[in-house]
């Protein structure tokens, strides 16, 4: 697999040996290819394989055991509960145990608001997609997900969109854009006044995640405001220290 020359070659080799990681390809525990292996497979130095080794280390994704070679870190699964700075909901929910689906509520314009548009960089009353989905463990209800993306980001007409996607993939594929990082703000609410997920009424509170989406540039993408069932589903947070 060769790299292209449209990212840098660091950014690429980062986000394919990422992405082997994230979906098991190198399963937790599991030795890496050598350096030198992993350079002729993409056609890079070996300096650039070292340099992305370093930074996921750094991460704790991988772990690096001199003279014995480099292996996929066994607490993966914690790592991947926020990866990248991103709450990946269907990681989530399967490492919580349970088998996942999405179902679209809606997928409709609206306009944004004021504090939409300052959120965004964009102007109050532009054209936002608005986007309702239901995330399940099994077959039980646990994330009521809202999203917002400036209208003018769409490369499809709404009616193409498909709302079983997660956001990373539906900006991406949508969009033609790509979430570098996001900003999380996590607050208890009341299941009732929220009315979130009719399923969790009778709870006394439940978790409210808002996030806003970035690209590499700071270019705002999307907002999301999503409501959470905690007593089926923990959030974990992993941070590196250098």
């Amino acid at each position: 697999m060769l790299v292209t020359r449209s990212k840098s070659i660091v950014e690429q080799v980062n986000e394919i040996l990422r992405e082997r990681i994230h979906d098991a390809t190198y399963k937790p525990g599991a030795r890496l290819p050598s350096e030198s292996e992993l350079a002729e497979e993409f056609g890079v130095s070996r300096a650039t394989v070292r340099t992305v080794l370093a930074k996921l280390s750094v991460e704790g994704l991988i772990l690096r055991r001199q003279g014995d070679g480099t292996y996929v870190n066994k607490r993966i699964q914690d790592v991947n509960t926020h990866l990248g700075g991103l709450w990946d909901f269907t990681r989530l929910i399967e490492t919580s145990g349970y088998s996942t689906s999405i179902q679209a509520l809606s997928l409709e314009l609206t306009t944004a608001t004021e504090e939409d548009a300052h959120a965004l960089a964009i102007n109050t009353g532009e054209k936002l997609l608005s986007m309702r989905r239901l995330f399940f463990a099994d077959q039980a209800p646990v994330i009521l997900a809202h999203n917002l993306i400036p209208q003018t980001f769409l490369t499809a007409p709404i009616e193409e969109i498909d709302g079983n996607l997660h956001i990373r993939e539906i900006l991406k594929r949508y969009c033609a854009k790509e979430i570098a990082f996001a900003v999380t703000e996590i607050c208890s609410v009341s299941a009732k006044d929220a009315q979130a997920i009719p399923q969790l009424e009778d709870k006394d509170h439940i978790l409210n995640l808002k996030m806003a989406f970035y690209s590499k540039d700071n270019l705002p993408l999307a907002l999301g405001n999503s409501h959470f069932d905690d007593s089926k589903l923990r959030l974990r947070l992993v941070q590196a220290w250098n």
